[in-house]
């Protein structure tokens, strides 16, 4: 009987537009996106404008995994559970949720630097669209460029055909970007290796002691799993290895 109360209640509640303290209606901006025949230039532009955004916003997920920290995290957290041996543990969404946020906290200062010198004054119509971008862009390619390692660098201006710059800061981003992108890889699989070895001095350690006992058909990997685990923990493992992690951004 209660429960038939408390489900009239709700249906009455909602009939009147929300809860009994909110029986006004709450009024819902609408958006609506047409097509059809434009009768000025202007009004082709501002289309061909709103189609750029939409694509940029489709961009945004490879500008976040590309143009970040995110690339170097993911990598070498990947290859720390390739190390351990433990499969799909932590699950691929607990490590990719992992690095978003350890991206988020690397690159603060660049967004709030953003934010700052370009989207602000942006929005309140004291700079143009170009010197925004502009503006928005410098941040961000000083960030790359100090994990960006001068050999990159010349690999990419080579390939390019340009002419050395001056300094850093005339390197179009056609070049900071894949050589940010190749430096980062380095790094990675660099500090995986890293990770790799005292795991893989216990991998040849029980294989070794299993084969002097004998047990050829017992998997090494049954038997070191534990031991690794148990390192890693009395370590502070996860403690360590995003310490490195953050602490390997310039």
């Amino acid at each position: 009987m209660r429960g038939r109360w408390c489900f009239v209640f709700l249906v009455a509640v909602l009939a009147a537009g929300g809860s009994p303290a909110l029986a006004q209606p709450v009024g819902v901006p609408s958006v609506s996106i047409s097509v059809g025949e434009a009768g000025t230039p202007a009004q082709v532009v501002d289309s061909v404008k709103l189609l750029i955004v939409l694509t940029g916003l489709a961009l945004v997920p490879a500008f976040l995994v590309m143009l970040t920290s995110f690339t170097r995290i993911v990598i070498v957290l990947s290859l720390l559970r390739h190390a351990l041996g433990t499969h799909q543990t932590p699950p691929n969404q607990v490590l990719i949720g992992l690095a978003l946020f350890l991206t988020v906290f690397v690159m603060a200062p660049v967004y709030d630097r953003i934010n700052e010198e370009a989207i602000e004054p942006f929005l309140a119509n004291q700079i143009t669209q170009e010197e925004a971008q502009e503006r928005g862009a410098k941040p961000l390619r000083e960030f790359m460029l100090k994990q960006t390692r001068e050999k990159d660098l010349a690999l990419f201006i080579k390939l390019a055909r340009m002419d050395a710059p001056h300094n850093r800061d005339d390197l179009p981003m056609r070049v900071v970007i894949p050589s940010f992108i190749v430096s980062e890889l380095k790094t990675a699989f660099a500090m995986g290796f890293l990770l790799y070895l005292p795991f893989l001095v216990i991998d040849m350690a029980v294989a070794s002691i299993l084969m002097s006992m004998g047990m050829f058909m017992l998997p090494p990997v049954m038997i070191s799993l534990p031991f690794k685990l148990l390192l890693f923990v009395l370590v502070d493992g996860w403690y360590l290895v995003v310490k490195s992690l953050v602490e390997s951004f310039r």
